[in-house]
């Protein structure tokens, strides 16, 4: 690809697809008209038969006949920012994604633009600061990192080797805060047809339209390659000028400058009152409305089943032992689905980093930011706990967050378009937005996030979750807490599913109000 980069260009690999998937959308469609009965790929004849009634349904929004063709790209060389941004930002995708937390970061693997100088030697110099800080916090973080660790084991020269492992890892994804969000990474991303068809009618909005433009187009490029009937129906790329963020900016140029990016931050923070996550909004009546459902399920009434038992009856793994699986059922199981209708919603601030795994719980959406626009020369970023720990740690990354600000500030001085200047962001960077979730989704995630595994600041605002929902209403709240603590309730053995992952702390014996660690 023909790429405005001097790194490495992204790479697109066609890996798996339906072999006749246009023919398809012709089949599926005639069937659902059929009297004969199934109507077979190879029955729908050659496109100026089926033209037509393809572009009907298309353009008259039929789409879920394009949703039965799923397509597997693998992609490398795409930065985080991209990923955050645009592949990850909605429910209907699934990427397995090369891990920052597990896999340590090589040098030259991070997206650099074609700048001019002097500000390709600011954007390089940065990258580097950046990438050297990054090995010098892995090291650094050893120690403190393996003092916490060993605090939940017995420390014996057996335990220590076994070990050495999980106290690497835990130690570079701390280190990662540092590092750019234009870090690269590699990922098979699975989509439909009707998603493809969507990526690329919208692949110049905010924030990174230009790898966005790349990527895509070379995914629709091959999509066109193996079958080329969708061009029937694919439609070319919306202006940028037609989304609502773009005219926004053009005319209210005052909203981009730094007293008012200022504002919106101290605005919102005010609102977190200190915490990780805070709930905003919930379902009046939710303890009342998911007890009436159960009831609705089974066809009874209120005096053969209390709103108590109905609850326990759809939450308690020792009542619902679907609970216990490990294989999430919930959203197949009639039952369950009563908690569907209880909601809430939050307001929450966490980094970039954590933001991206975040993201990955795709029924718990969240309206994301355009990222520069909550950027201003004030360096803002999260912090890990372990870094507090050491002393030349914290210095170094300090100093780091320092230099990124110091260079974001420089690039835009410099005439570099924000989108450029962007990927110079660390993972560290806050992500300040609101995410709202039904009862039965949002109780997958915090089965997920409230174990010691997983990703300190999902864990520290899933927490904060659980604590306010079970303060406002207790008969529901009593029930979001980790999986070895369902399993427990559940009589599941093994307690904890992690197996060799085990945290080294009993959990299950803890009350969510006792929660807490450092790495």
């Amino acid at each position: 690809m023909a790429a405005p980069l001097l790194s490495a260009a992204p790479v697109v690999r066609l890996t798996k697809a339906f072999t006749t998937p246009y023919r398809n959308v012709v089949a599926t469609a005639r069937t659902c008209y059929s009297s004969k009965g199934i109507i077979d790929d190879s029955e729908v004849g050659e496109p100026e038969r089926f033209s037509p009634l393809a572009k009907s349904i298309y353009e008259a929004g039929h789409h879920t006949t394009f949703q039965h063709a799923h397509f597997q790209f693998a992609i490398e060389n795409a930065s985080r920012h991209f990923i955050w941004s645009f592949l990850h930002s909605h429910p209907f995708y699934n990427s397995e994604q090369v891990s920052q937390r597990y896999v340590t970061v090589k040098p030259d693997t991070v997206l650099v633009p074609q700048l001019d100088e002097p500000a390709l030697s600011v954007y390089r110099e940065t990258v580097e600061k950046q990438f050297t800080a990054y090995r010098k916090l892995c090291g650094l973080f050893h120690a403190p990192v393996e003092a916490e660790f060993f605090r939940r084991f017995n420390r014996s020269e057996r335990m220590a080797k076994s070990h050495q492992r999980t106290i690497k890892k835990k130690a570079q994804e701390a280190a990662r805060y540092v590092l750019p969000v234009g870090t690269h990474a590699y990922l098979y991303h699975t989509v439909s047809a009707v998603t493809l068809l969507r990526y690329w009618r919208v692949a110049d909005q905010l924030d990174t339209p230009t790898e966005t433009r790349m990527i895509v187009g070379e995914m629709v490029r091959q999509l066109l390659e193996f079958d080329p009937e969708y061009n029937i129906t694919l439609q070319e790329p919306l202006d940028k000028s037609v989304f609502p963020e773009t005219e926004f900016y053009r005319t209210h140029t005052e909203s981009l400058n730094g007293h008012a990016t200022s504002s919106f931050r101290e605005e919102f923070d005010a609102q977190l009152d200190g915490k990780w996550s805070r709930l905003v909004s919930w379902t009046s009546g939710a303890e009342e409305l998911v007890a009436s459902a159960v009831r609705e399920t089974l066809g009874i009434a209120r005096n053969t089943l209390s709103d108590d038992d109905a609850i326990r009856l759809a939450m308690n793994p020792a009542a619902n032992s679907l609970l216990g699986e490990s294989l999430n059922l919930t959203t197949v199981s009639k039952l369950s689905r009563a908690l569907y209708h209880a909601h809430y919603t939050f307001r929450r601030k966490i980094s970039h980093t954590a933001d991206s795994q975040d993201q990955r719980h795709r029924m718990t959406p969240a309206s994301r930011p355009v990222m520069m626009a909550h950027i201003d020369e004030t360096p803002d970023y999260i912090t890990p706990e372990i870094v507090l720990h050491s002393d030349e740690a914290r210095r170094i990354y300090e100093d780091t967050m320092a230099a990124s600000w110091e260079a974001v500030t420089k690039l835009r001085r410099l005439g570099v378009h924000d989108e450029w200047a962007g990927y110079l962001l660390p993972n560290a960077v806050s992500v300040r937005c609101t995410e709202s979730a039904d009862l039965l989704n949002l109780r997958h995630k915090h089965q997920m996030r409230l174990c010691y595994n997983a990703q300190e600041e999902i864990w520290r605002a899933s927490r904060d979750e659980a604590l306010q929902i079970r303060d406002l209403q207790p008969k529901l709240g009593q029930y979001l807490l980790p999986p070895c603590t369902l399993r427990n309730m559940a009589k599941a053995k093994p307690i904890c599913p992690e197996g060799s992952r085990y945290c080294g702390v009993i959990v299950w014996k803890k009350d969510v109000q006792e929660y807490e660690r450092v790495i």
